[in-house]
């Protein structure tokens, strides 16, 4: 390897580095924040979707309890 290309790589992989570093620094304090209430609500969504079907689950339960302790009275 040639001494000018082991320089080149002297320079580039820090400036690679404090680039990668900038980077980071601007996400943590531009948009993380924004991701992460994006998150917590798509979360929050869910729970309600899975809750949604627990309660269906409930509730047909319920009717079929009346159901059968109707049959029972007969």
């Amino acid at each position: 390897m040639s001494n000018a290309f082991l320089a080149l790589i002297w320079w580039v992989v820090p400036a690679a580095g404090l680039i990668g570093a900038l980077g980071y620094v601007l996400w943590v304090t531009q948009f993380k924040e924004k991701y992460e209430t994006e998150t917590s609500r798509s979360v929050t969504q869910f729970q309600k979707f899975q809750g949604a079907f627990r309660e269906a689950e409930t509730v047909t339960n319920v009717d079929e309890g009346l159901e059968n302790s109707e049959g029972r009275d007969k």
